[in-house]
Order: structure tokens, then sequence, then C-alpha cells
């Protein structure tokens, strides 16, 4: 098995109270499912749509990250899989899609540390 982290990508802000309400609660549900299949190895947080961005080349920190993006990443979780194609089934049902987001899925290199 390998390591892979969901990143993910999408912009609840179009939600009334009782559907981010209800919007929440499939995420526990969904994030908890995938425990039960032993997939999860850290459920990760969510994000706030504030921050910095450090630009250390040009040595510059701007506001960020960029909402007029529509690219908001909103939170992450280290997820275990067979590999790549059985991380991309596993993401299937991911409340992040209602709302038109993604998930960004990405292998975790193990260093030797």
């Amino acid at each position: 098995m390998s390591e892979f982290i969901f990143v993910y990508r999408g912009d609840q802000s179009a939600l009334s109270h009782e559907q981010a309400t209800e919007y929440r609660q499939r995420w526990i549900n969904w994030i908890s499912k995938l425990g039960e299949n032993g997939h999860l190895v850290d459920r990760g947080q969510p994000l706030l749509p504030t921050g910095k961005v450090v630009d250390g080349k040009r040595n510059i920190v701007t506001d960020g990250p960029y909402a007029e993006t529509k690219d908001v990443v909103g939170g992450y979780s280290l997820i275990e899989a067979k590999d790549l194609d059985h991380a991309v089934e596993i993401s299937a049902g991911c409340p992040v899609f209602e709302v038109a987001g993604l998930v960004e899925i990405r292998p975790v290199i193990k260093l030797g540390v």
C-alpha cells in the first residue's frame, strides 16, 4: 500500500446556512467511511481561505491564496491505497464534487529520514 494526499479544491460560499450544515455532515460521513474501509491515514483538517504566499526567490510576501481564481484549497487528507488508480476510485463520492470542486491526488514520497 502507498500513501496519497487528497487536496480538496472547491468553493462552498454559495451554500445557504442549512445547505452548508448538510454539506458538512456529508463530509463527516464520507471521511468516516474512508476510515471504516481502512483508507484513512490522517483525516487532515479544513483550511481557512486566508493566508500568505511567500516567493522566496524574489523575497516577496503577498496576501493569498487568491480566492478570485475560484481554486480555493479547502482542506486535505492522507489516504492509503494500492496505487494511484485505486486512490482515484477512493475519491468517488467526495462531497467537494457537489460544489463543482476537485480532488487533487498526489503520491507521497517516503524519505529515508
